[in-house]
This record gives C-alpha cells, sequence and structure tokens, in this order.
C-alpha cells in the first residue's frame, strides 16, 4: 500500500498541522486514517497499545458521522477502551469481565469529538475499569515506546503509548486520579486534566456523581491540547451543574506568553516526597521558569494531606465498587467471579459495596476542606509546580502498583499507590485543573513530567504557559528526542 507520507513527514504534524493539509486538498481523511493503521500495525507489536482498529471507520472515515468540516478535518484519534461509548462498538475496560460487551449509544463526548472533525478508528488499551496504574494484565501489558522494559503507566495506557510513537498526533485519555497526567509524563507527552465543568460524561453520569473523574486528550503539541478543549467542551441538556466557556478559545489565547506568575514550588506534599533526582529535575524546570520572567518560591497549600488522601481512597474505593457493581446486576451476579475480575479489584468492592452516607459525608466535608485549602493558596500564587510523579517510571511486571498485586488490604495499596503518585489526585478531589509537561528527564534516559496545577477554570493559563515553555523550547519538547520504538524507525 502507498501511503500518502513519509513516516517521518507524518510524524513531523501534529493534529493542527494535519487538518490544515486536508482543507488545502493536499491530503484526504481516508489517507489519513490509512496511514495512522499502518503506523499501529507497525509498532503495536511491540507496544501492545491498540486493543482494536475499526477497519470500517479506516476505510470510510465519514460512516460513523465524523464532521469532515470540523477544526480537526479528520485527524485520526483512538478511544480509550473506558468512557465514552461509541454505538455498536465493543467497550471491554480492559477486563475479561466484559469481553464482547457493546455499547448501545454513543456518549455525548463522543458526538462532539466526531462534530469536531476526530475520526474514532479504534480502542487504546486500559487497565481492569482503569483502576491501576499500568495496563498489565491478561487482555493487554502495554509498554513505553521509550523503553519496553518500562510502564507506560495508566490507566491511559495504549493512547499514551501510540501517541508517544507518533502513530497518531494525539487521542483520547480519561483521569481520575492522574490517569492522562501521569502517563503523559512517563512518555514525553503533553497531558491536560481540565477543571470540572468542562467535558460532560453524559448521558451515563454526571460530574456531580463522578466527583473525580475527568476526561480530555494526550497529544505532543500545545496547541492540539488546546483545540481539543475549545472543539469538545460543554454540557448535555439536563446537566446536574453548570458547564462553564471560557472567555477567548483556548486555541488563539496560547499564541500569547501569559503575563509573569507568582508560582509556588512544591514537592513534600504531607507524607509523601520525592528523590533528589526528581528535585534536581523540579528546580531545574524552575530556573526555566523564572527565566522566562516568572517569579517562583517554594510554597505549598495549607491543608491537611493525609486527611484529604485518607477522603480520596475512599473516594476511589466506594465509587470502584459501585462501578463493578453496576456491571455485575445485567449479567445476573452477585459478587466479581475470581476468574474473571482481577484479585485487588474483588477487594475494592468488599471494601465498598456497603459504605454508608456517613462515610460518604465524611468524604465531601475532606474534599471541602481541602479545596478551600487549594483556594486560599491561588488567591496568593498562580500555579502550582511539582513533578508529575514521585518516583521513577516502574518497570513492567512491578505488580505492587496493579490490581493483580497480591496485597490484602485495599488501603494499605493505595497508600503505597499515593506514594508514586503523590502529586496528581488532589486536583481531581478539588476539580481543578493540573497539566503535565514534557520538561523533566530521568537519568535513565526515559522522559520525566513536571505538572503545572491552577485555581479553577483556569484551565488556559495552564495551556498558555506550556505554550510559552514550548515556543522557548524551539517546539522541541524531549530535547527533540524521539522513543526508541517510534513511527520513523524500521
Amino acid at each position: 500500500m502507498t501511503l500518502a507520507m513519509s513516516w517521518s513527514e507524518w510524524a513531523a504534524h501534529d493534529g493542527v498541522a494535519l487538518a490544515d493539509r486536508v482543507r488545502k486538498g493536499e491530503v484526504t481523511p481516508a489517507e489519513l486514517a490509512a496511514q495512522a493503521a499502518a503506523a499501529i500495525a507497525r509498532l503495536n507489536p511491540a507496544l501492545d497499545a491498540v486493543v482494536e482498529v475499526f477497519d470500517d471507520v479506516v476505510a470510510d472515515p465519514l460512516k460513523d458521522g465524523m464532521n469532515a468540516a470540523g477544526p480537526f478535518a479528520g485527524v485520526p484519534y483512538l478511544m480509550k477502551d473506558l468512557g465514552p461509548t461509541l454505538k455498536g462498538r465493543r467497550q471491554e475496560m480492559g477486563s475479561q469481565l466484559m469481553q464482547g460487551n457493546v455499547a448501545a449509544a454513543d456518549s455525548h463526548l463522543t458526538r462532539k469529538i466526531r462534530a469536531a472533525g476526530l475520526n474514532l478508528m479504534g480502542r487504546s488499551t486500559t487497565p481492569e475499569f482503569g483502576v491501576c496504574s499500568s495496563a498489565e494484565n491478561a487482555i493487554s501489558v502495554t509498554r513505553n515506546p521509550w523503553d519496553t522494559a518500562y510502564t507506560t503507566c495508566g490507566s491511559s495506557a495504549g493512547t499514551a503509548a501510540m501517541v508517544a510513537a507518533g502513530a497518531l498526533p494525539l487521542s483520547h485519555g480519561t483521569d481520575g486520579g492522574g490517569s492522562i497526567r501521569i502517563p503523559a509524563g512517563v512518555n514525553g507527552l503533553i497531558g491536560l486534566k481540565p477543571s470540572r465543568g468542562v467535558f460532560s460524561i453524559a448521558p451515563g453520569g454526571s460530574d456531580l456523581a463522578s466527583i473525580v473523574s475527568s476526561q480530555g486528550c494526550l497529544s505532543r503539541s500545545v496547541r492540539d491540547s488546546a483545540l481539543f478543549v475549545d472543539s469538545c467542551r460543554g454540557g448535555a441538556p439536563g446537566e446536574f451543574m453548570p458547564y462553564w466557556r471560557a472567555d477567548e478559545p483556548y486555541a488563539d489565547l496560547v499564541r500569547r506568553d501569559p503575563k509573569p506568575l507568582r508560582i509556588g514550588l512544591s514537592h513534600q506534599w504531607g507524607p509523601y516526597g520525592t528523590s533528589p533526582e526528581i528535585i534536581a529535575e523540579l528546580m531545574r524546570a524552575a530556573r526555566f521558569l523564572e527565566g522566562l520572567g516568572h517569579h517562583v518560591e517554594e510554597a505549598q497549600p495549607a491543608i491537611d494531606y493525609e486527611a484529604a488522601f485518607k477522603a480520596q481512597t475512599t473516594c476511589y474505593i466506594t465509587n470502584f465498587a459501585q462501578t463493578i457493581a453496576l456491571l455485575l446486576e445485567p449479567r445476573g451476579m452477585t459478587r466479581p467471579p475470581e476468574d474473571l475480575v482481577e484479585p485487588m479489584n474483588i477487594r475494592l468492592w468488599a471494601a465498598g459495596i456497603d459504605a454508608t452516607y456517613s462515610e460518604r459525608t465524611r468524604m465531601q466535608l475532606a474534599f471541602n476542606t481541602a479545596s478551600r485549602g487549594f483556594g486560599a493558596f491561588f488567591e496568593r500564587f498562580d500555579i502550582i509546580l511539582t513533578p508529575t510523579m514521585a518516583k521513577p517510571t516502574p518497570r513492567i511486571g512491578t505488580t505492587e502498583y496493579l490490581t493483580v498485586s497480591d496485597e490484602p488490604d485495599v488501603h494499605a495499596w493505595f497508600a503505597n499507590l499515593w506514594g508514586i503518585f503523590a502529586y496528581t489526585p488532589l486536583a481531581n478531589l478539588c476539580g481543578i485543573p493540573g497539566l503535565s509537561m514534557p520538561f523533566g528527564r530521568l537519568a535513565n534516559g526515559l522522559p520525566m513530567g513536571i505538572q503545572v496545577m491552577g485555581a479553577q477554570g483556569q484551565d488556559g493559563l495552564l495551556l498558555q504557559l506550556a505554550a510559552q515553555v514550548e515556543r522557548a523550547l524551539g517546539g522541541q519538547w524531549n530535547g527533540g528526542a524521539t522513543p526508541a520504538h517510534h513511527v520513523t524507525r524500521g
């Protein structure tokens, strides 16, 4: 098959650039889809990051209602195998229990993605129900394209691997505690977890009910992430809460540098800290931001971190217990079968299925207290600067962070998880935005994310700052390096 572009030409384009070429008549959506499908076929044997390619949509990108006149003009896109549903397509959630599950309808966000001109052409891997930090189970073992001995982290595992490897410029992710930002950091990508009230999870849920989980994308350029938010944000009829609009499209905002910002640098979050190696990269990022005219000083929100993480743990246990229960009911099951559900998820279900309203009330009170603490911090500072992760990228097979772990205590398992993912979950708790940018580098050569967080509704400011850094780097994230497994390498 003759492809529309060489692989080096393909990898040099972000989504905005590909869409511009479609509008100029230089390439068609079908040619983009064919190239993306060929890239996936080239890379997936090593990375195990794509569950399914929709061959019928590759052949006819308009088949499921993609709007080629939308701003992305037919750019290929993978949907994480979790979250928004696609009518008539399988959604199996990284789980043996859910094999063969077919969605009855499109989600609201699915329709928004198609209206934006993104061609939903396949499903990317995720751990079972998106609970843990890496897609490593009987369904898939997704590997980091920079070094396949290491994980991509997760839970937006397959999307991160394929975007980093150059197969597609951007694709879907979800973030309930860092699941966009963490794999973005580990794989050298841009990952924005938006504020509450940006992306809808209608009709099956709402931000009010979900509380901590957000939708979004992982990308290689800030402008792709900005255009994705502009194009796909907004509530559906019957939302429980208002969905807000920005004063200006982010695609325009990110073309300008922000004003000089007050940035609070932080790396000790209650009981959770990090290593000298990661602190050194954080400090390098701080000096870089100072060189751009921003003021950086060590500071952190005055909150009870242990209470906040305890409440976050309660939220996860009770939310996922109900998620699992709702999947069991249509199958006539009263408890998760041990041969089809991973052991930590069974323990999580058992720990949370009988939670009381009183427990959830105390959790909500702790959420409120933490959110007010962050709010007070943002009266004095514009940005919090942290590492994206507190520890280096784990190797494949590090089971302590997985739902195949043999840790008998769910609370101990979560406490261990917070030890490596300390800096991302509280943004979910508070509903504030966080963005990981690929600024750092570990001693072993793997990318290391640097996170910026802002006040509620300051998503545009985070993108604007990231775009300023991107320009200052000459557009060369990761020092211009590409992963060992990349579409440009045979």
